[in-house]
């Protein structure tokens, strides 16, 4: 094999590894606070702007270039990662962890479809049945929490609801991951998302202040871990990976989640929970073996664009 192919690989799993880890921990931070979860959502986006702007004035001449038609698909991706954090952190408040992760397994799917559909991507055979083990995994994660009526069925809704919103914008992300530098990606459809979450808030009557340390707190972790570390570094992963295999990567979320809220919220994990983990875990080894779909230009380094830019470092 290709020294410098195996170290890219190397190099790509590694960061899909990190951010797996980091987006486990968003269903416990939630759980943790009773603030309002639009205003989690503004909090953490709004607190990763901070530490993004200071690095804008690098991507003006980018920003300037922008054209017309890609602002706005750049406003409706964030506008649909916002949708997507409020019904997804929503339905933590009605369902468990393992429940609510689960059904958004359902993305990696769906990704798969519409990447198909829009940018013709060929998947392999071997990809689709990797895909298939690890979606029987994580369906099986959270079997025995389902519940069909009650205030969980309402949990549940929110969260399949909050797959679809997700699936818009991871591929509008692919588009236009294509033109736009990782940087300016998610400085604006980050700011797209706080500027929608600020609007409902304020049609809602939610305070913006008055919330106890605890809460603040939560509000700095959400920002520095699953989005710095989980969305943000995604959405750098879209130019070299693409969607479907990015999506696929994260259905590694349900087996840290369920393992966090067993060992800190206290939520039980069964055995066969604990094997369908396993399960998933192997069909997401399996499908990035298999090397998922062509996606990336041969002669793109991930690593010259990872050290272009200052947030990925």
């Amino acid at each position: 094999m290709n020294p410098g192919l195996s170290e890219r690989r190397a190099f790509l799993w590694s960061l899909l590894f990190v951010g797996i880890i980091a987006i486990s921990f968003s269903a416990i931070f939630v759980k943790w606070t009773d603030a309002p979860v639009s205003v989690i959502g503004m909090y953490r986006l709004g607190l990763t702007l901070v530490g993004m702007t200071p690095f804008l004035f690098r991507y003006r001449a980018e920003l300037g270039a922008v054209s017309a038609r890609d602002w706005a698909l750049l406003g409706l991706s964030g506008f649909m990662l916002a949708l997507h954090f409020l019904l997804w952190m929503g339905s933590l408040r009605y369902t468990t962890v393992a429940s609510s992760t689960v059904l958004m397994t359902l993305e990696p799917v769906l990704v798969m479809i519409g990447a198909l559909v829009f940018f013709r991507e060929r998947i392999r055979g071997a990809a689709v049945a990797a895909m298939g083990v690890a979606l029987i995994g994580a369906v099986l994660i959270g079997w025995g929490d389902f519940r069909l009526s009650g205030t969980a069925l309402y949990g549940d809704l929110l969260s399949i609801l909050g797959t679809l919103a997700v699936v818009v914008h991871m591929l509008l992300g692919q588009a236009l991951r294509g033109r736009i530098s990782s940087f300016v990606y998610s400085y604006t459809v980050f700011l797209a998302a706080a500027a929608a979450f600020a609007v409902y808030n304020l049609a809602a009557g939610f305070s913006f202040i008055g919330y106890a340390s605890n809460d603040w707190l939560i509000f700095v972790l959400m920002a520095a871990v699953p989005t710095v570390f989980g969305h943000l570094l995604f959405n750098w992963l879209l130019k070299y990976v693409g969607a479907t295999t990015v999506s696929m990567a994260v259905l590694g979320e349900p087996v840290g989640a369920s393992l966090l809220a067993w060992a800190l919220l206290d939520e039980r994990l069964t055995t066969l929970q604990a094997f369908a983990g396993a399960l998933l875990i192997g069909g997401v080894w399996l499908f990035l073996r298999s090397g998922g779909h062509r996606h990336a230009e041969a002669g793109e380094s991930p690593v010259a664009d990872v050290t272009a830019t200052p947030v990925g470092k």
